[in-house]
Formats: C-alpha cells, structure tokens, sequence
C-alpha cells in the first residue's frame, strides 16, 4: 500500500535520480542493463512496495502492447493525476495504447524511450498533453 512517506519521496525525487541516464532496452527489466517504460514502471512501483504484473512484450509490436493494455485494464483502477506514483497509458501517433509513463507528481513524469534513455518530463508539454489516456494504478493498491 503506498504511504505519504513513499510519496514525498517519490515527488522529492529521491526515489528515482539513480535512474535517469539508463539507457532503454527493449524487455530490460534490470536498471544496470536497460530498462523499456514498463520495466521503469515495475521498478519504480517496486520501490514504493507496490509489485506490478510482469508483461514481457516488445516495444516493436504496438498492436500487441494495444491489446494487452485493452485485455488487463480489469486488473487496474483509474485514478486521478493526483495519484502518485501511477501509470499513464499512451497513446502515439498509430492510434494504439503502447506507451506507460510514470506520473511524479507536480505535473511531471518520468519514462524512457529508445532514443532517449530514462528521464523526466511534463505532462503539459505540448507534445505529451494529447497523448496520455489516463492514470492507473493496481486493483489491490488502495488510498
């Protein structure tokens, strides 16, 4: 269950700086090797004493992240972007859900991506405001 302390640490940043700069590995799901944005996710919420289900699928084939998103979302409530930590679901220019952001707090985010690696961005950049479908966080996590 998340606490207030876990939260302030996670808002504060403590929680995740070892974690910008690892490069994205698609399936990496060990922070020393590369992470893509749903082994960022395990390992964050992992931190906070929150374990996600494992998903092992690759990056290349949105359809099928699409559709695991579609078929798992009854394992996941919808929250508020005041929720900290939870999931935003993404959706890129090809119409599918294929992307998990980590929302931070105070309007931020932290995710990675090939060509980036893990890092922080805002969720009211022009880019990201029209792409993030809603926030989520495990059935069992309760506030």
């Amino acid at each position: 269950m998340a606490n207030l302390e876990f939260l302030g640490k996670m808002a504060s940043g403590t929680m995740y700086s070892d974690l910008i700069g690892v490069p994205f590995l698609d399936r990496g799901r060990d922070p020393q090797k590369g992470l893509d944005c749903y082994g960022l996710a395990i390992e964050l919420f992992r931190r906070h004493g929150i374990d996600l289900p494992p998903y092992w699928v690759s990056c290349v084939d949105a359809s099928l992240i699409n559709k695991t998103i579609a078929e798992e979302k009854e394992n996941w409530q919808l929250v508020g972007i005041e929720v900290v930590p939870s999931l935003a679901v993404v959706r890129f220019n090809s119409g599918y859900l294929n992307h998990v952001l980590v929302n931070i707090g105070n309007g931020k985010f932290i995710h990675t991506g090939r060509k980036i690696g893990v890092r922080i961005e805002r969720f009211d950049d022009s880019y990201w405001r029209r792409r993030y479908e809603g926030f989520y966080v495990p059935k069992e996590v309760k506030f």
